[in-house]
């Protein structure tokens, strides 16, 4: 699927409030000059923005992401006077190390009157996440219809997100949530596959052969978690590893 992008390659009017404080290397003249004589805001905003395209395109292909971004560049102070480059300019991500939120475009002239100029920016790159489709209690062990998907900016959502619904089904909430609020993953746990007091079937294995035997599970557990289990044909309580609902294993 080919990735989307909202903002226009023609230029726009410098109609943007000012986003950040613009660091500058170079030279600022204070008289009126030639117009042609010094290097337009347009050309720094052009410049800046179709770099940031490129790396948006090639960080979004590298980590195999379906979604789509716009791309916002801040407003140049229209007082700055870089003098006009006589070789093309050169761009770098000051920072980030990924071109996502706020991040911060090193333009260059290498020519004979060289400057520096840094460029803030916003990337916003938006994908389809989860989230619950209705207000849900903590301990609540998540189904199909409990969830669904949005669109929202995934460079603002610092505790994280999950975009496949298969990953948080029979998962269990960890605190209550709102209706449309994004499940980030330390909102889940794995859900009991055994409760306390639960019936359950033992399982014994040597080999290629395979004992079962009724119990009772004294402790909750998730797959893969020991637990204290009573035998009920000879009341030993022995520990068993959670396989599934109602399974569990010893080892011999």
């Amino acid at each position: 699927m080919k990735q989307a992008t909202t903002f226009s390659r023609q230029l726009r009017p410098l109609r943007r409030m000012l986003c950040g404080v613009l660091g500058i290397a170079g030279t600022l003249g204070l008289g009126t000059g030639v117009a042609d004589e010094f290097t337009a805001p347009e050309t720094l905003i052009g410049a800046t923005q179709g770099f940031l395209e490129f790396k948006v395109e090639e960080y979004l292909q590298s980590s195999a992401m379906d979604a789509r971004y716009q791309v916002d560049v801040g407003r140049i102070d229209p007082r700055l006077r870089l003098v006009h480059c006589d070789r093309s300019l050169t761009q770098q991500l000051e920072s980030p190390a990924q071109p996502v939120g706020r991040v911060t475009v090193r333009v260059r002239c290498d020519g004979s009157s060289p400057w520096t100029v840094f460029v803030p920016a916003q990337v916003r790159i938006f994908r389809q996440v989860v989230v619950a489709s209705l207000p849900l209690k903590r301990g609540h062990v998540l189904e199909a219809g409990d969830i669904g998907l949005v669109e929202r900016d995934v460079g603002l959502l610092s505790q994280g997100y999950i975009t496949e619904p298969e990953r948080v089904i029979g998962q269990k909430l960890r605190r209550a949530t709102l209706n449309d609020q994004i499940l980030a993953p330390v909102f889940l746990e794995q859900a009991e596959a055994v409760r306390k007091g639960d019936q359950v079937m033992i399982r014994a294995r040597t080999g290629t052969v395979t004992v079962a035997m009724p119990g009772e599970a004294l402790a909750n557990g998730v797959p893969g978690q020991q637990i204290r289990v009573r035998n009920l044909q000879s009341q030993r309580v022995v520990k068993a590893r959670v396989m599934e609902p109602g399974t569990v294993e010893v080892g011999m």
